[in-house]
């Protein structure tokens, strides 16, 4: 017989990865988290193994006390309850570096949109504006100071895009690299002070919560633009809001939001912000290889292989 698994969200997963995974496994699937959370699980207490994207709260893991695997389709895992998995003894893998390039041209696209002022100049074509009279100025990109906040596989991928347009890239993580050249911010508020762009990658979750908050905004200042690639939870969202409001910041491009998918009105209403719905790893491509990253983590599990990408090693 086929070995049973539960899939939560399966509308993110491409076709042919949901058929193959019908095609290997007897899937039991929910539409999304809330249809998860509201489910009656005790049928599906011994099912060793969950795909999921990056959803997996402690109460529903608690529920499941034969679970052994959750493959989770992308990379960060803040969704995902690490220490109730721990302790269930519950292997949580992730889908790294596929991904890599595809946020890092979406990070250089916001960047450029937002400080050329792409989507505004669209729609004052669009809305037959021209003949009235030139768009306002935008700014120029190439030679002016970017600072990422997460200097990982993507931040690296970010850094080299950026210097293909001849900006000098600095960076703050929690401690300083010494394989890459770009220099080192030990403070972030210090970082986002003397750069121009401010393009945020690190991973989300309790210990970034808000990181990037008014003091940061105001250090980046009324001709900056901040970009955010990685989690809605990093910003300050009402003070995002504020600082763009009062002229505090000059702009940004944004992939995620705090309480995704809704992102407040302001934000929608302003013509300095470029608003994206959580694209960065949707192209064709990369949402394949995720999803057969998931599938190939499952495959392990249950051909009693070593896992492809666990997070959390016992």
């Amino acid at each position: 017989m086929k070995p049973e698994i539960l899939l939560v969200n399966n509308a993110m997963f491409p076709e042919t990865i949901l058929q193959a995974m019908h095609e290997a496994y007897v899937v039991h699937e929910f539409g999304g988290p809330k249809a998860a959370a509201e489910a009656d699980l005790q049928p599906f207490a011994q099912v060793q193994a969950l795909a999921t994207t990056g959803w997996a709260p402690e109460s529903f893991l608690k529920q499941l006390p034969g679970l052994r695997l959750v493959s989770s389709f992308g990379v960060g895992y803040d969704g995902i309850a690490i220490d109730q998995a721990n302790e269930q003894r519950v292997a949580v893998t992730n889908t790294p570096e596929v991904l890599n390039e595809d946020v890092a041209d979406l990070a250089l696209a916001l960047l450029l949109a937002a400080s050329r002022g792409l989507v505004e100049g669209d729609r004052y074509v669009r809305e037959g504006r021209w003949p009235s009279g030139w768009m306002r100025l935008t700014r120029n990109v190439s030679g002016r100071k970017l600072g990422i906040l997460g200097l990982g596989r993507i931040g690296l991928e970010i850094a080299r895009r950026a210097e293909a347009f001849r900006l000098e890239v600095s960076y703050h993580n929690r401690n300083a690299r010494d394989d890459v050249p770009y220099r080192y911010h030990p403070s972030l508020v210090e970082m986002a002070r003397e750069v121009d762009y401010l393009v945020i990658i690190c991973v989300g979750g309790p210990a970034t919560q808000n990181l990037v908050n008014r003091e940061v905004l105001e250090a980046l200042g009324p001709e900056g633009i901040l970009v955010n690639v990685s989690r809605g939870s990093v910003v300050d969202e009402d003070a995002l809001v504020q600082a763009l409001e009062s002229g505090t910041l000059g702009g940004a491009g944004l992939d995620v939001f705090a309480r995704e998918p809704h992102v407040p009105e302001e934000l929608i209403r302003m013509p300095h912000v470029v608003l994206q719905p959580h694209q960065g790893s949707a192209t064709v491509e990369t949402r394949q290889r995720m999803g057969q990253l998931v599938l190939d983590n499952l495959e392990a599990y249950f051909a009693g292989r070593p896992l492809l990408t666990q997070v959390n090693p016992f």
